[in-house]
């Protein structure tokens, strides 16, 4: 405990500081910079430089007010053959959970991935309504349904995902008003929010958020706390996170904080 390190050394040594401050984000995942000057009884600036230290050395993330574990860093997605195989129940609970917010008459929008599939496919055979959406899987699961108007964007197909991109995407979904939006995901992270691989699909996402009454995250548990190279947005921009497992703590307490909402399927 702190007064134990304190007998010995006294926290005016950095690497005291820093152990200290290693085992409270242990702890709680989370940690702001005035609690810690305050437990330390250090100034908020000695806090702040430790914290930049930790973070140059990769042990975790600075966020406003404080600082949260370091995610894990992707630069590659797996496959969508890979992804399509693996957690195939999860990601069937989730759809049913976020088909269940959606009521007959609504326009939706549909984001790119095998989790957003599951959505397209758990929406109810008597489903009256619009869906919009960039990725061809989901047009194509809900094109034989009759009372729904299925509408697809065009732009640069992606292969293997047939994920669609660019400026005919992002004009389909300006020119529309929805009342929910279903975003896939990269990553997700406390510090970090939503994160993607793909540049270009960053912006459809974006439009797809601002046109939308109520936009929110698909993630099984495997897409916890990771981190994929682009920023889609953070939580205080979202609704909320739809997910198969309780999340930690840590990420928990960041989407609350952001008065967004956590959905447990299942």
């Amino acid at each position: 405990m702190i007064g134990q390190y304190e007998a010995l050394s006294g926290t005016e040594l950095p690497f005291v500081r820093r152990s200290l401050i290693m085992q409270r984000l242990a702890e709680t995942g989370v940690v702001r910079t005035q609690d810690l000057s305050e437990e330390l009884h250090v100034s908020v600036e000695t806090v702040r430089r430790d914290l930049a230290a930790l973070e140059k050395d990769g042990a975790l993330e600075r966020v406003h007010g404080g600082a949260a574990s370091a995610g894990q860093r992707l630069s590659e997605e797996p496959s969508y053959l890979d992804r399509s195989q693996l957690g195939e129940s999860a990601k069937s609970r989730i759809g049913v959970a976020a088909a269940a917010m959606v009521r007959d008459g609504a326009t939706v929008f549909i984001d790119v991935g095998t989790t957003a599939l599951s959505v397209a496919r758990a929406l109810p055979a008597a489903f009256r309504g619009i869906v919009a959406t960039n990725f061809l899987p989901a047009a194509a699961e809900l094109a034989s349904r009759p009372n729904v108007d299925v509408l697809v964007s065009g732009g640069r197909v992606r292969s293997g995902d047939m994920a669609m991109a660019g400026q005919h995407a992002i004009d389909l979904f300006k020119g529309l008003r929805a009342d929910v939006a279903f975003l896939g995901s990269g990553g997700v992270h406390p510090a970090s929010g939503l994160t993607d691989f793909y540049l270009d699909e960053v912006e459809v996402r974006r439009v797809m958020m601002r046109n939308s009454a109520q936009s929110w995250v698909l993630a099984d548990s495997t897409k916890f706390n990771l981190i994929a190279p682009y920023h889609v947005a953070d939580w205080p921009a979202l609704s909320g996170l739809i997910t198969d497992q309780e999340p930690p703590a840590a990420m928990r307490s960041a989407v609350v904080q952001a008065k967004a909402k956590v959905v447990v399927a299942g």
